[in-house]
């Protein structure tokens, strides 16, 4: 009895024990709602999306076949009457010019017809007044045409195609001025860009010539040194190949012809065209350009004899060879030489 006894006392202050250590034991500190810590891997950062290069348009000037920015072939043709007459020179602006028509004019002087597109500059003139071939040359590039007036019936004749006139004393003279640098009539100047401007959203002209591919000039022809034409008596012009700049050399009357910078006027083609004169507006010769004669051009110092046409007012001119297949030019800016039958023209070397 005393046995059991003993057992059972020694069985309860084991139970007490162990009730005691588990009372004294620390509690933890965590709150009963605290959320447990979640390991993750690391989310890979997207790399950011490039930005794509801008995909330059190659553009080709539609009036020089050659290779240049956007704006360059954008926008309208300008085309001005530009004095020849010698109070008139130096000229602004020819140097810069795409293509360049030179016309036979009353006492046997020339003006020109000049074409402004890819290469636009501040001022250009002295600007004359319009002439009755002037619209069958200047249709085809739409756009502007600036000059200082002229008879009635050839501002009307002007006027009647869709080219917007720019006249001297009309809605545009706000960019036109008098230089003080040449005497009265030979001293208007066109303020080229900011008239070009205004008429931005005019659409560009067309392809007038064809251009050789690669920039290359033609290789058909003859080897040659250069042309030599005549207006008239007093009206001499030559135009010689220096290959050094792989351009023609142009003089007046045996004299180097220059713009107002001081720079020879030079040009990439030359193409000289044989052309009727129409008498019927008195002493105002009409150069008849609807229709076709002889050619010869010049490019890359070679000089090759051809035939031209032009279909209509609007139409460009077509160069043919005797095969018949369509000269191409160097790409480059040109000079049109319109020779009356009764001048000259002579193939130099």
């Amino acid at each position: 009895m005393n046995h059991r006894r003993r057992r059972l006392l020694a069985v309860t202050a084991l139970t007490a024990a162990a009730l005691l250590l588990a009372a004294c034991a620390p509690t933890s500190t965590a709150s009963p709602s605290a959320t447990p810590r979640v390991t993750r891997s690391a989310e890979p950062t997207p790399s950011p999306t490039p930005t794509p290069t801008p995909t330059r348009v190659v553009q080709t000037a539609p009036l020089r076949g050659t290779v240049v920015q956007d704006a360059a072939a954008l926008g309208p043709a300008l085309s001005a009457k530009i004095d020849n007459h010698p109070d008139a020179r130096p000229q602004w602006g020819l140097e810069r010019t795409d293509i360049v028509f030179e016309e036979l004019v009353e006492g046997g002087i020339t003006r020109y017809v000049a074409v402004w597109h890819s290469d636009v500059p501040a001022q250009i003139g002295p600007i004359r007044s319009i002439r009755p071939m002037d619209p069958d040359i200047i249709a085809p590039f739409g756009g502007i045409v600036a000059y200082s007036g002229g008879q009635g019936r050839f501002v009307r004749m002007m006027k009647a195609t869709d080219v917007h006139n720019a006249i001297h004393g009309g809605a545009d003279d706000r960019f036109m001025y008098r230089t003080t640098k040449r005497t009265a009539p030979h001293n208007v100047i066109v303020e080229a860009r900011k008239l070009r401007a205004r008429y931005a959203t005019l659409a560009p002209p067309a392809v007038q010539f064809l251009f050789a591919p690669r920039g290359h000039a033609p290789i058909f022809g003859e080897d040659a040194a250069g042309m030599d034409v005549r207006f008239a008596r007093d009206s001499a012009r030559s135009w010689r190949w220096d290959a050094g700049s792989a351009a023609y050399l142009r003089s007046q009357n045996g004299r180097a012809d220059v713009d107002a910078s001081g720079k020879r006027l030079r040009a990439t083609n030359v193409v000289v065209l044989r052309v009727a004169i129409d008498w019927s507006y008195g002493i105002v010769p009409r150069t008849v350009m609807v229709g076709g004669s002889d050619a010869w051009i010049s490019t890359g110092g070679r000089v090759i004899h051809g035939r031209w046409s032009k279909q209509s007012q609007t139409s460009p001119i077509t160069l043919t060879n005797s095969a018949s297949g369509e000269i191409r030019l160097a790409p480059g800016n040109t000079w049109v030489e319109l020779v009356p039958t009764s001048g000259s023209i002579s193939v130099v070397g």
